[in-house]
């Protein structure tokens, strides 16, 4: 399968997941506060290199692969390197820098749930949602019990698998992720005419 294939259907998972979560959000009326990117400004998030796919190739059409490969091995710390914290002091306020193309565990996280040992639903959010918003939280996991459908980590994460398993699987720090979805495009295009019949001017 092509890599501007498994884009593809990596862009469909997401837009059926974006639409899930806006209904799950009317009806819990659950929203991140604005400007929030405590979740983001962590520096253990782990992901696949696969959810970071259509980012990888929208930086080699653009020209941008080699040149964000370099920043990523020269960066220092483990926090997602697309993340922009407003100030250095607050770190806890920012935005993600490529949004449009944010990974699955960026997508899933506050608004889709984990099953427990016991088989049931948790919701798996942060706790600014949990103790400031802790009525609809309350209500939310309530509606969960009683049946309200909820976008669930592992379910998405096996429809991943589905596209590419090799590069679904692989679990690691989200700026490894990020780089080994980098190299999967750049080996892939090594030796291939660009997509759309573009071609290498460089």
């Amino acid at each position: 399968m092509s890599i501007e294939h498994k884009v593809r259907l990596v862009e469909e998972l997401f837009d059926r997941l974006e639409n899930e979560v806006t209904v799950f959000q009317s009806e819990t009326h659950l929203q991140c506060r604005t400007g929030c990117g405590k979740c983001c400004s962590t520096p253990d998030i782990n992901a696949s290199p696969l959810e970071f796919l259509p980012w990888a190739l929208h930086l080699f059409l653009n020209g941008k692969a080699e040149e964000m490969l370099v920043e990523l091995n020269n960066k220092s710390d483990s926090n997602c390197h697309l993340y922009r914290p407003l100030t250095v002091l607050d770190r806890n306020m920012g935005s993600c820098s490529n949004y449009r193309y944010r990974g699955l565990i960026c997508r899933l996280f506050g608004y889709a749930a984990s099953r427990d040992k016991y088989g049931k639903l948790r919701l798996a959010t942060c706790k600014i949602i949990k103790e400031g918003q802790q009525e609809n939280y309350n209500t939310a996991e309530e509606a969960i019990s009683k049946g309200l459908y909820v976008p669930v980590f592992t379910d998405y994460y096996m429809q991943l698998s589905q596209i590419d398993n090799r590069l679904a699987t692989t679990i690691l720090p989200i700026n490894e992720a990020l780089k080994t979805a980098i190299e999967e495009v750049l080996h892939y295009y090594a030796y291939r005419p660009f997509p759309g019949g573009l071609e290498n001017i460089a």
